[in-house]
């Protein structure tokens, strides 16, 4: 597939010998609002033409990084993302892995959790930094908020340590989030606000850097270099999941509805506090049915911080019983799209493999959940 690229290399001298140690960074813009500018004959927000990003951001000409751009074929409303965009995202990843050192996505904001905690378990041994951003505001609106989250995400994606050995090593090589000064682990965000430009938190995990004057890395909590190691990809996802959000006074009708569906493979099943749910006989009836069945329930929180601990109440004892996961203190973000990619490269329904995946299921495999 063709796509439009723009590449910024700041100016030094050809024959400086530090111009041959810059980071290289290939930014991949795949839309959202923080590429829109204002045209003045319709009176409307438009896309941004990254041909011109040094007329927006003439800043980018004062970073020692060489930055290409990469727009994919279609600019997406964050609304409209799906999986096969994250497939995309990553082929295009393992494509230039070994060209770039790094990566910063441009996202739009409602779905950035989920692409990046997608990404965390689709991109298999990686070792540079993938860092999402994005913008509240338009570039092209004057308070706009995409300018430092950019700048500073480029920044992030190219800042480097010296290992061991005397050679450079990323200083955060996973799938963050970068935005409002805050880097977060990808697959802990999610977000949290659609009128502030703090969009995003995460409540179950330190933030890995926090940008003021000076970039601060948290560096005991962001997970170490290993260089060298291949990359590999994992492109096959499986779309039959669901999210099923526990009320009071949910009815039967509408749980046999979700459980039942022919297709289903997986359920993330958001539960009251610490992973409780009725005692129902219907409710408990329909899940284990649906267990037995081969569907696979993922029991997350509500809450936006603490941890399922499932057993530690009688309301939650029973699920424990019938064969429901505890997924601790991850995202629905993160649960979801780790359902998506374990289902997707397992296809036996067997009893091994049914107990493998359950055991994978529970255990961290990105970070995204503690011990």
């Amino acid at each position: 597939m063709k796509y439009q690229t723009v590449r910024i290399d700041p100016r030094i001298d050809s024959s400086n010998k530090r111009s041959a140690l810059l980071r290289s960074v290939l930014v991949i813009y795949t839309g959202g609002t923080f590429g829109m500018v204002y045209d003045r004959e319709s009176g409307q927000l438009i896309p941004f033409d990254f041909e011109r990003v040094l007329d927006r951001l003439p800043e980018l000409n004062r970073l020692d990084i060489s930055i290409t751009i990469l727009t994919l074929p279609t600019i997406l409303d964050s609304s409209n993302m799906k999986p096969a965009v994250w497939i995309e995202l990553a082929q295009i990843i393992e494509q230039h892995y070994t060209q770039y050192d790094s990566f910063v996505i441009l996202h739009g904001t409602d779905t950035m959790a989920y692409t990046a905690s997608a990404l965390s378990f689709m991109l298999v041994g990686l070792s540079k930094p993938v860092i999402l951003t994005g913008a509240q505001l338009p570039i092209g609106v004057a308070r706009s908020d995409a300018r430092e989250n950019f700048i500073t995400a480029l920044e992030i994606a190219a800042a480097v340590d010296t290992d061991a050995t005397g050679n450079p090593c990323p200083i955060v090589p996973e799938v963050c989030v970068y935005f409002n000064s805050l880097l977060l682990r990808g697959n802990r965000s999610t977000k949290r606000e659609s009128v502030q430009f703090n969009a995003f938190v995460s409540e179950n995990y330190p933030h890995l850097a926090n940008a003021g004057v000076s970039i601060d890395y948290n560096r005991p909590f962001i997970r170490p270099c290993l260089p060298n190691q291949p990359l590999h990809i994992r492109t096959v996802l499986d779309p039959n999941v669901t999210i099923l959000k526990l009320f009071p006074g949910i009815s039967q009708p509408i749980v046999e509805a979700v459980l039942t569906m022919p297709t289903l493979r997986g359920v993330v099943l958001e539960t009251f506090g610490a992973g409780n749910a009725p005692t129902d006989d219907w409710l408990l009836a329909l899940l284990k049915a649906a267990i037995d069945r081969g569907v696979f329930i993922f029991n997350v929180s509500q809450c936006a911080g603490g941890r399922v601990t499932q057993g530690q109440y009688q309301t939650s004892h029973y699920l424990q019983q019938i064969g429901v996961v505890s997924g601790a203190d991850i995202t629905t973000e993160a649960a979801i799209t780790k359902l998506m990619v374990l289902l997707g490269r397992e296809h036996d329904r067997g009893t091994v493999a049914t107990n493998h995946l359950r055991t994978l299921l529970a255990t961290p495999l990105a970070g995204e959940m503690s011990e």
